[in-house]
């Protein structure tokens, strides 16, 4: 076994992160070059919390977009690790993360819903003022018995801690709930107007054919 590869026993330590997108309406004076049935640019994106630099210890990260783009498959090997594009829907994209070889560790693979549009109480507003619409979930790389080399970068060259000393970093955790709140919310309504328009329009049937069967 080579130097730096052997596995420290009952030793766990953690990398927080973050991933998701922004996305913001076109403006009439976009660039010619983006198809005029396009609504959005976005950012799909994998960062570490505060602005941490992970390049220490990700090689490179890939986000597979809908088949419909060009070369769907983006690799990208250096920070930022991110996407921008274009678009008028959202789908789910796939975020592969691949470390560095003196970790020895397998690619991990998360799914983020691409997000383009606001949903809840203030949608409509946040629609017509043009707002950015931020997604994001909290999330942690865990290395159980990490390697030598892996434990020397995380503790020299990151901001890694261990199980004890862990935050639990709350609000990205209570935005993606309350983001879930409100689609929920909004589709429940949405719901609820189908059934009553539905309901009103059974009761103008009945209505008429009881009135044909009385001629």
């Amino acid at each position: 076994m080579s130097s730096g590869s052997k596995r420290l026993k009952n030793l766990q330590i953690c990398r927080p992160f973050v991933y998701g997108n922004m996305a913001v309406p076109l403006k009439e004076d976009r660039s010619p070059d983006i198809p005029p049935d396009h609504t959005h640019s976005w950012t799909v994106f994998l960062k570490g919390v505060n602005g941490d630099d992970l390049s220490s210890f990700v090689k490179r990260v890939v986000f597979k977009l809908h088949e419909t783009y060009p070369n769907s498959s983006r690799s990208i090997e250096e920070p930022p690790f991110e996407v921008t594009e274009t678009g008028w829907g959202e789908f789910e994209i796939s975020i592969r993360v691949y470390f560095v070889a003196e970790a020895s560790e397998k690619n991990v693979v998360m799914y983020h819903h691409l997000k383009l549009h606001p949903y809840g109480p203030e949608a409509e507003q946040q629609k017509s003022d043009g707002a950015t619409v931020t997604s994001m979930q909290y999330d942690e790389f865990v290395f159980n018995e990490p390697t030598e080399s892996l434990f020397e970068i995380l503790t020299k060259k990151s901001n890694a801690v261990l199980p004890a000393q862990k935050s639990m970093m709350v609000p990205f955790s209570i935005q993606s709930e309350n983001e879930e709140l409100d689609r929920l919310s909004d589709a429940h309504t949405k719901v609820q107007e189908n059934i009553r328009r539905l309901t009103e329009r059974i009761h103008v049937l009945e209505q008429e054919k009881a009135a044909l069967q009385s001629l």
